[in-house]
């Protein structure tokens, strides 16, 4: 049975891409148990402009859930748009390198050989949320190419990836969760180390849900067993003691 502070439509999630193909491959099983609808919309975890989950939620979008980076999450609740005690950590990726495949395969795996990469690489590419913004603000200071990677920053890892495939780039960088099972790339492998961030994505329900029932619902099922096959094919790991 529904909960009875669940309209009859169901429920709005709204998704940042490092979790996006884990929660496709998971969705199923949940809306045909439960018989509830649920509209999937997308935003980015940080960054700038209208395409990011903040703006949209500040500007009137009507959410539910939302599945974003911890860093993406810390923003909102801080901002009041969190219900209080809803979030539940479902899932931690890294950060990895991928080439167009057929390409020769680059040297990544220290931080000298990385550091080569990159400044040898036509046009890198990557997104302009949570892990774009430490690689362009940490990692490529640390590396001591700040002004000198030839680096292009769309606002989706799913863009970055494209643009790698069409030959825009010769290297994407992001989380390995958005680089995974797309047409015309390979990933390489993580990022050292010592440049290392591994992101968790976190489901949480937006302050004034119309649908806290069918929401929690639908987070158990994301931070359940039954869903860990999935977050295990996109190359990230379930969050232990979910």
């Amino acid at each position: 049975m529904t909960p009875p502070d669940d309209p009859p439509a169901g429920l709005t999630v709204m998704i940042s891409g490092g979790f996006a193909l884990a929660y496709e491959a998971a969705l199923p099983d949940f809306t045909r148990e439960t018989g509830l609808a649920v509209r999937t919309l997308s935003g980015a975890s940080q960054g700038r402009g209208p395409r990011t989950i903040r703006h949209q939620l500040a500007h009137g979008a009507s959410v539910d859930v939302v599945i974003l980076s911890n860093e993406g999450l810390h923003e909102l609740t801080r901002e009041g748009l969190i219900l209080a005690g809803s979030a539940v950590e479902l899932a931690t990726a890294p950060l990895a390198a991928a080439m167009r495949t057929g390409a020769p395969v680059p040297a990544i795996d220290t931080v000298a050989a990385l550091t080569r990469t990159l400044a040898q690489a036509r046009r890198v590419a990557m997104p302009g949320s949570t892990s774009g913004l430490f690689i362009r603000d940490t990692v490529f200071p640390r590396l001591g190419l700040a002004d000198t990677v030839r680096v292009t920053i769309f606002a989706r890892g799913t863009e970055s990836a494209a643009a790698l495939a069409a030959g825009e780039a010769d290297l994407a960088l992001g989380p390995v969760s958005e680089l995974v099972d797309v047409p015309g790339i390979t990933v390489v492998g993580p990022l050292p180390d010592a440049v290392q961030l591994v992101q968790t994505f976190t489901a949480a329900i937006v302050a004034g849900s119309g649908a806290v029932g069918a929401a929690r619902r639908l987070i158990a099922h994301l931070a359940s067993d039954r869903a860990a096959a999935a977050i295990r094919r996109t190359g990230m790991e379930p969050v232990a003691g979910r």
